[in-house]
């Protein structure tokens, strides 16, 4: 019995270092696109925004791993579910812009949309 509760410890840990993992993966992407973001977006203020946002989620993230040895699994999804989309709720209302520019164009095409001497000049 004792060995299966060591075993079972075992996988768990294992389980919370993966995920871990996969945690600081996700943060170097984010990371990634805030950078992308911060060349593509006309103010600063917005993607500024959003980085804190992300950084809010990220925070959350990690809390809940720190939890998962306490909760459920499917709970701990049902959670991060939850998270996501209040998350995405905000996003919608603080910086639509940045989320219009990336979903509804490529990077490509937003960077050649800012870099037109005509779209700066009304900008500025």
């Amino acid at each position: 019995m004792m060995m299966m509760m060591m075993m079972m410890m075992m996988m768990m840990m294992m389980m919370m270092m993966m995920m871990m993992m996969m945690m600081m993966m996700m943060m170097m992407m984010m990371m990634m696109m805030m950078m992308m973001m911060m060349t593509t977006t006309t103010t600063t203020m917005t993607t500024m925004m959003t980085m804190t946002m992300i950084m809010m989620m990220m925070m959350m993230m990690m809390m809940m791993m720190m939890m998962m040895m306490m909760m459920m699994m499917m709970m701990m999804m049902m959670m991060m579910m939850m998270m996501m989309m209040m998350m995405m709720m905000m996003m919608k209302y603080i910086s639509s812009l940045t989320l219009n520019l990336f979903l509804f164009r490529t990077h490509i095409v937003t960077v050649r949309y800012f870099n037109d001497p005509g779209v700066s000049k009304a900008r500025i």
